[in-house]
């Protein structure tokens, strides 16, 4: 029996792929196929099945598509209310993948409709456990996702009590080595705790997940719900589409417009994935600076500032660069709403000063300080006790709260942020003085 598991940075998202006597089960694969695909060719394998722990909000699965091309079997609980062919999986219910069998944990808590999946080998010994987004290495699944999305629509306080019995009754019950595999790792929006290690063993939980440490049920709750992030627009929309399943990665991609050296409407929402040195030295007035390299978190700032029923451009460097950001999109569904993607576009080209740093030192009450990281990073600590904080999910919504007498300067925590909501704020505030404080925020820690 080979376990894979495959991990996508950028989202902070974990698939996995089971292999037992040439037959290949998969679960929560995410929206590129080809790395399952290759997986099962290296073992002389076919692809029989995908288990699917729950419709996930912040990606796109390839569920669908694996059924199709390869007529495998999609197994869930029928409280997801798919739209496809399915086998629905009830806790205590088994399927055998060559030697291996799998067998079905209902763990609500997360979501109302969250199986998870333990593996057991030929003799029947728990060899690993398939959490999803219930169970974390160090968290488990915020619960407050499901309030307007879904078939089924629970409270968060409804779903935190789940989880308390999911995590005594279900999880507490499995033996001490059983490996945990989570849907997720840190830097997810599913989780606020969640450790750097990718995967652990029940027994490490038991003894360092804080969920495990809280009997009583109402202090568990209570912490439950303390401190989530925000949600992001498009986790909703992800919902739905997962319901449903997602059109063929492959095609929606090549299908998606691009055009060159044409002039895009007025009023219109433009992403220019270019770096931010790039982006300050000429862009299209009102565009957006979500940059896309290899380590950003494209899809995150993307599907958080622009809306799933919103159209919008992409800008890129060239048609490399393009395919590559469209190709990002579509890992959470936003392929669909792209109007085109653009190289070389035509139209007003702006530029943006620089941040006067040393005055900005000397002077720091001459500025208006806007500080778009959330609202959990600021109550860890303001790098300027005057600094307002709009989360920059908020910052268009709420860009006309900023004052203006003054110049703006933006910072988030890093530099990567602050470039998509200085740009932000000077596309609804054209009129402004807008500075972007940038990886400069490193000083002022």
């Amino acid at each position: 029996m080979n376990i894979k598991h495959f991990y996508d940075k950028a989202l902070a998202q974990g698939s996995f792929a089971i292999e037992s006597e040439g037959q290949v089960a998969l679960v929560d694969p995410s929206r590129d196929i080809q790395q399952y695909v290759d997986f099962a060719k290296q073992h002389d394998a076919e692809i029989i099945a995908v288990f699917e722990t729950h419709p996930h909000a912040d990606f796109i699965s390839s569920h669908l598509e694996i059924q199709k091309k390869f007529g495998a079997v999609i197994y869930v609980n029928e409280k997801v209310g798919v739209s496809y062919d399915y086998m629905h999986m009830g806790h205590g219910d088994e399927v055998k993948i060559g030697a291996a069998t799998v067998k079905a944990l209902f763990t609500p808590g997360h979501s109302p409709d969250h199986n998870s999946y333990l593996l057991l080998d030929s003799k029947g010994n728990q060899k690993a456990v398939f959490t999803g987004d219930s169970l974390f290495v160090g968290d488990v699944g915020r619960p407050d996702l499901r309030e307007g999305a879904g078939n089924i629509q629970v409270s968060r306080k409804d779903l935190a009590g789940m989880m308390y019995d999911t995590v005594h009754d279900v999880f507490s019950e499995l033996s001490d080595d059983t490996i945990v595999y989570p849907a997720h790792g840190a830097g997810s929006l599913c989780g606020k705790n969640m450790s750097s290690e990718l995967s652990s063993t029940i027994a490490n939980e038991k003894a360092n997940n804080w969920a495990f440490q809280i009997k009583d049920k109402d202090k568990f709750v209570d912490a439950f719900l303390e401190g989530q992030s925000f949600i992001p627009k498009y986790f909703p929309n992800s919902v739905e589409v997962n319901r449903k399943g997602a059109a063929e990665l492959e095609k929606s991609v090549k299908n998606a417009t691009r055009k060159e050296a044409v002039e895009i409407p007025k009023g219109s929402i433009i992403i220019d994935a270019r770096l931010k040195e790039v982006f300050k030295k000429g862009h299209l007035k009102g565009a957006i600076n979500i940059q896309n390299q290899e380590g950003d978190k494209f899809e995150t700032w993307l599907g958080s500032i622009v809306g799933p029923e919103e159209k919008y451009y992409v800008v890129a460097e060239n048609q490399d660069d393009l395919d590559f950001a469209i190709y990002r999109a579509a890992k959470i569904g936003y392929e669909s709403n792209l109007e085109a993607g653009v190289v070389n576009p035509q139209g007003e080209v702006v530029t943006d000063a620089l941040v006067p740093l040393d005055d900005f030192k000397k002077n720091p009450d001459a500025y208006t300080i806007i500080d778009i990281r959330n609202k959990s990073e600021v109550e860890d600590g303001k790098f300027f006790n005057s600094a307002k904080n709009i989360p920059l999910p908020e910052l268009r919504e709420r860009a006309n709260e900023i004052d203006t007498q003054k110049p703006v300067i933006v910072h988030c925590a890093g530099g990567y942020r602050s470039a998509a909501g200085f740009s932000i704020v000077k596309s609804i505030l054209p009129n402004a003085k807008v500075y972007d404080l940038s990886d400069a925020v490193e000083q002022f820690k």
